[in-house]
């Protein structure tokens, strides 16, 4: 039942119509219509990731398969290794995403240049630690962190904070936000991966 996309299980929409005892349309209709979560493939197909479909039964009260619940929580544990990187600086960006892979055996690093990105890679991966860059283009970090911290549906992310900006009671208004940590520009890699460290034994 299902098929990968990227290592990732998922369904389409008919399997949805199956497990949910439904016709076709009707599944796609929840999708178009938004109450049911999904993506289109290249080829224009929708396809749902299991812990969205479990939610969204959940919701409705329907009779979740066994094997679909199974999957879930695989997906749902495995988000405690997934690390999302957002900052601007190409350059840093991608010497952290090598310096902690090369630290943290088996963790999943995403990469995100503005907030826009970042929001849609949360909302599909729901990475479990962020390193967020507080001066972004599109949506800033002080409004992507308050969302983050408000809205349950992106898992509740811990989220350290790294910026080159001066202003005073940044740190204070970061944490009131929904920060766990604050580093200053220059970045020293050693002081992130100390803090990722306790999470990824946690």
């Amino acid at each position: 039942m299902g098929d990968k996309v990227k290592n990732r299980q998922v369904y389409s929409a008919l399997e949805v119509a199956r497990i949910c005892g439904v016709v076709n349309q009707t599944s796609i209709n929840w999708i178009k219509a938004g109450h049911l979560k999904a993506f289109k493939t290249p080829g224009g197909q929708y396809r749902v990731y299991p812990e969205d479909l479990v939610e969204f039964m959940r919701g409705r009260k329907m009779q979740i398969p066994q094997e679909l619940l199974d999957e879930a929580a695989k997906k749902l544990q495995s988000q405690s290794k997934r690390l999302l990187i957002v900052d601007d600086d190409k350059g840093l960006n991608s010497v952290l995403a090598k310096y902690l892979e090369k630290n943290f055996e088996g963790i999943e690093i995403f990469q995100a240049f503005d907030g826009f990105e970042a929001g849609a890679i949360c909302s599909q991966a729901k990475p479990g630690f962020i390193v967020l860059d507080l001066d972004l283009p599109g949506i800033d970090g002080f409004s992507l962190c308050e969302r983050l911290n408000k809205d349950d549906s992106f898992g509740c992310p811990k989220i350290l904070v790294i910026t080159a900006l001066q202003d005073q009671g940044l740190e204070e208004r970061a944490l009131a936000l929904g920060a766990s940590q604050l580093f200053k520009k220059p970045l020293s890699m050693e002081n992130v991966a100390k803090a990722v460290k306790p999470w990824l034994e946690s």
